[in-house]
């Protein structure tokens, strides 16, 4: 009998990896909060597309409200959950399909940031484990309609990086790797905690300066101004995770000592995080923006606690400062509270 599969969080990144995993035959069950949302994929399907045309799919697929998880009681036990909502909402969404778990189904934290912690401490470590989603970029821009906004990773960049929290490779590891591989390349991690904060680099380098500027991820890179505050934010994140004894990866290219010095004047170092920023832009669409912009657009909280919040507090702890990262937390915070209107102006002179 095939897995059962839940998706707790039918967005962008939930709403794309369920839906290929479904195109290619999987039992999945997609959960979300926003009513149209789930009406539209219930009557219509989930419209997925991409850069090319052959990225398009319209797929039929079982779309439930999170009221209606209840149903669950009456079916078979699921298998493997993906948690896929905003880091803020991590708790409820595993307590929420908790007690519908078979007796060794398990949790995937696909989600940005670190949460691995938190759906341990309800569910236990040994039914944790995570994923990162490297380069994905994908936008829930109208209910039912998904939109990714960068190429296919394919061969020349894995997507989809999966591991157990103790490091070692197992076979429900390859299986997660297995069924995210429909919707692109995947691979098992000997490094989940140094791929997560590898990611969390990237994410604290833009995610927030593009929700503070307004700016898209090709503009922010483009400009000088904006590119030499995200090259300081990723330089200090990375000094933390180091501090923290974590292995870091290349991050879209960059090495992580070497971005660590462009943050902090090397001239050679700066001058090639800047091409590969440029190089990386060509491949980008111009509509392409984080998800943090796109919540800010959206009017919907953000997750820089979770993020810059997240790298500041670390630093902080471990006697690393990560003074930009707090004033980058602060001033989105601003913005989401509507007390000031996101604009390249509120980050002159950061």
């Amino acid at each position: 009998m095939s897995k059962r599969i839940v998706v707790v969080g039918a967005g962008a990144i939930g709403g794309y990896s369920g839906g290929h995993m479904t195109r290619a035959g999987h039992d999945v069950t997609l959960i979300d909060a926003w009513p149209e949302h789930v009406e539209y994929m219930r009557r219509h399907g989930i419209q997925l597309s991409g850069m090319t045309a052959a990225e398009k799919h319209s797929i039929p697929v079982r779309a439930i409200h999170i009221s209606d998880v209840q149903q669950f009681c009456k079916e078979r036990p699921i298998d493997i959950a993906f948690i896929c909502v905003k880091s803020y909402d991590t708790e409820w969404a595993v307590h929420l399909v908790k007690q519908h778990m078979a007796p060794d189904g398990f949790f995937v934290s696909l989600q940005n940031c670190i949460n691995e912690e938190r759906i341990a401490a309800i569910a236990g470590w040994g039914k944790t484990l995570g994923c990162i989603a490297s380069l994905v970029a994908a936008e829930l821009y109208a209910p039912g309609h998904v939109k990714r906004t960068v190429p296919l990773g394919g061969k020349q960049h894995t997507v989809y990086r999966v591991g157990e929290v103790h490091g070692r490779i197992t076979p429900r590891a390859e299986l997660v790797a297995d069924l995210l591989s429909s919707a692109d390349s995947s691979k098992v991690t000997e490094n989940l905690w140094g791929e997560r904060w590898s990611k969390l680099v990237i994410n604290s380098m833009r995610n927030g300066l593009s929700a503070a500027t307004g700016l898209t991820g090709n503009q922010r890179d483009a400009r000088e101004d904006t590119r030499l505050l995200s090259i300081r934010l990723g330089s200090q994140a990375v000094r933390v995770g180091h501090a923290l004894g974590y292995r870091l990866e290349k991050m879209l290219g960059m090495d992580a000592d070497t971005l660590a010095l462009a943050g902090e004047g090397n001239s050679d170092a700066l001058q090639e995080i800047t091409d590969i920023l440029a190089e990386g832009a060509k491949k980008r669409s111009d509509e392409q923006r984080p998800s943090m912009a796109q919540d800010i657009a959206k009017g919907r909280r953000t997750e820089t606690d979770f993020i810059n919040g997240y790298v500041a507090a670390k630093g902080d702890e471990i006697g690393v400062p990560a003074p930009t990262h707090a004033l980058m937390n602060g001033l989105v915070k601003r913005v989401e509270r509507g007390e000031i209107a996101a604009s390249p102006d509120n980050v002159r002179g950061m």
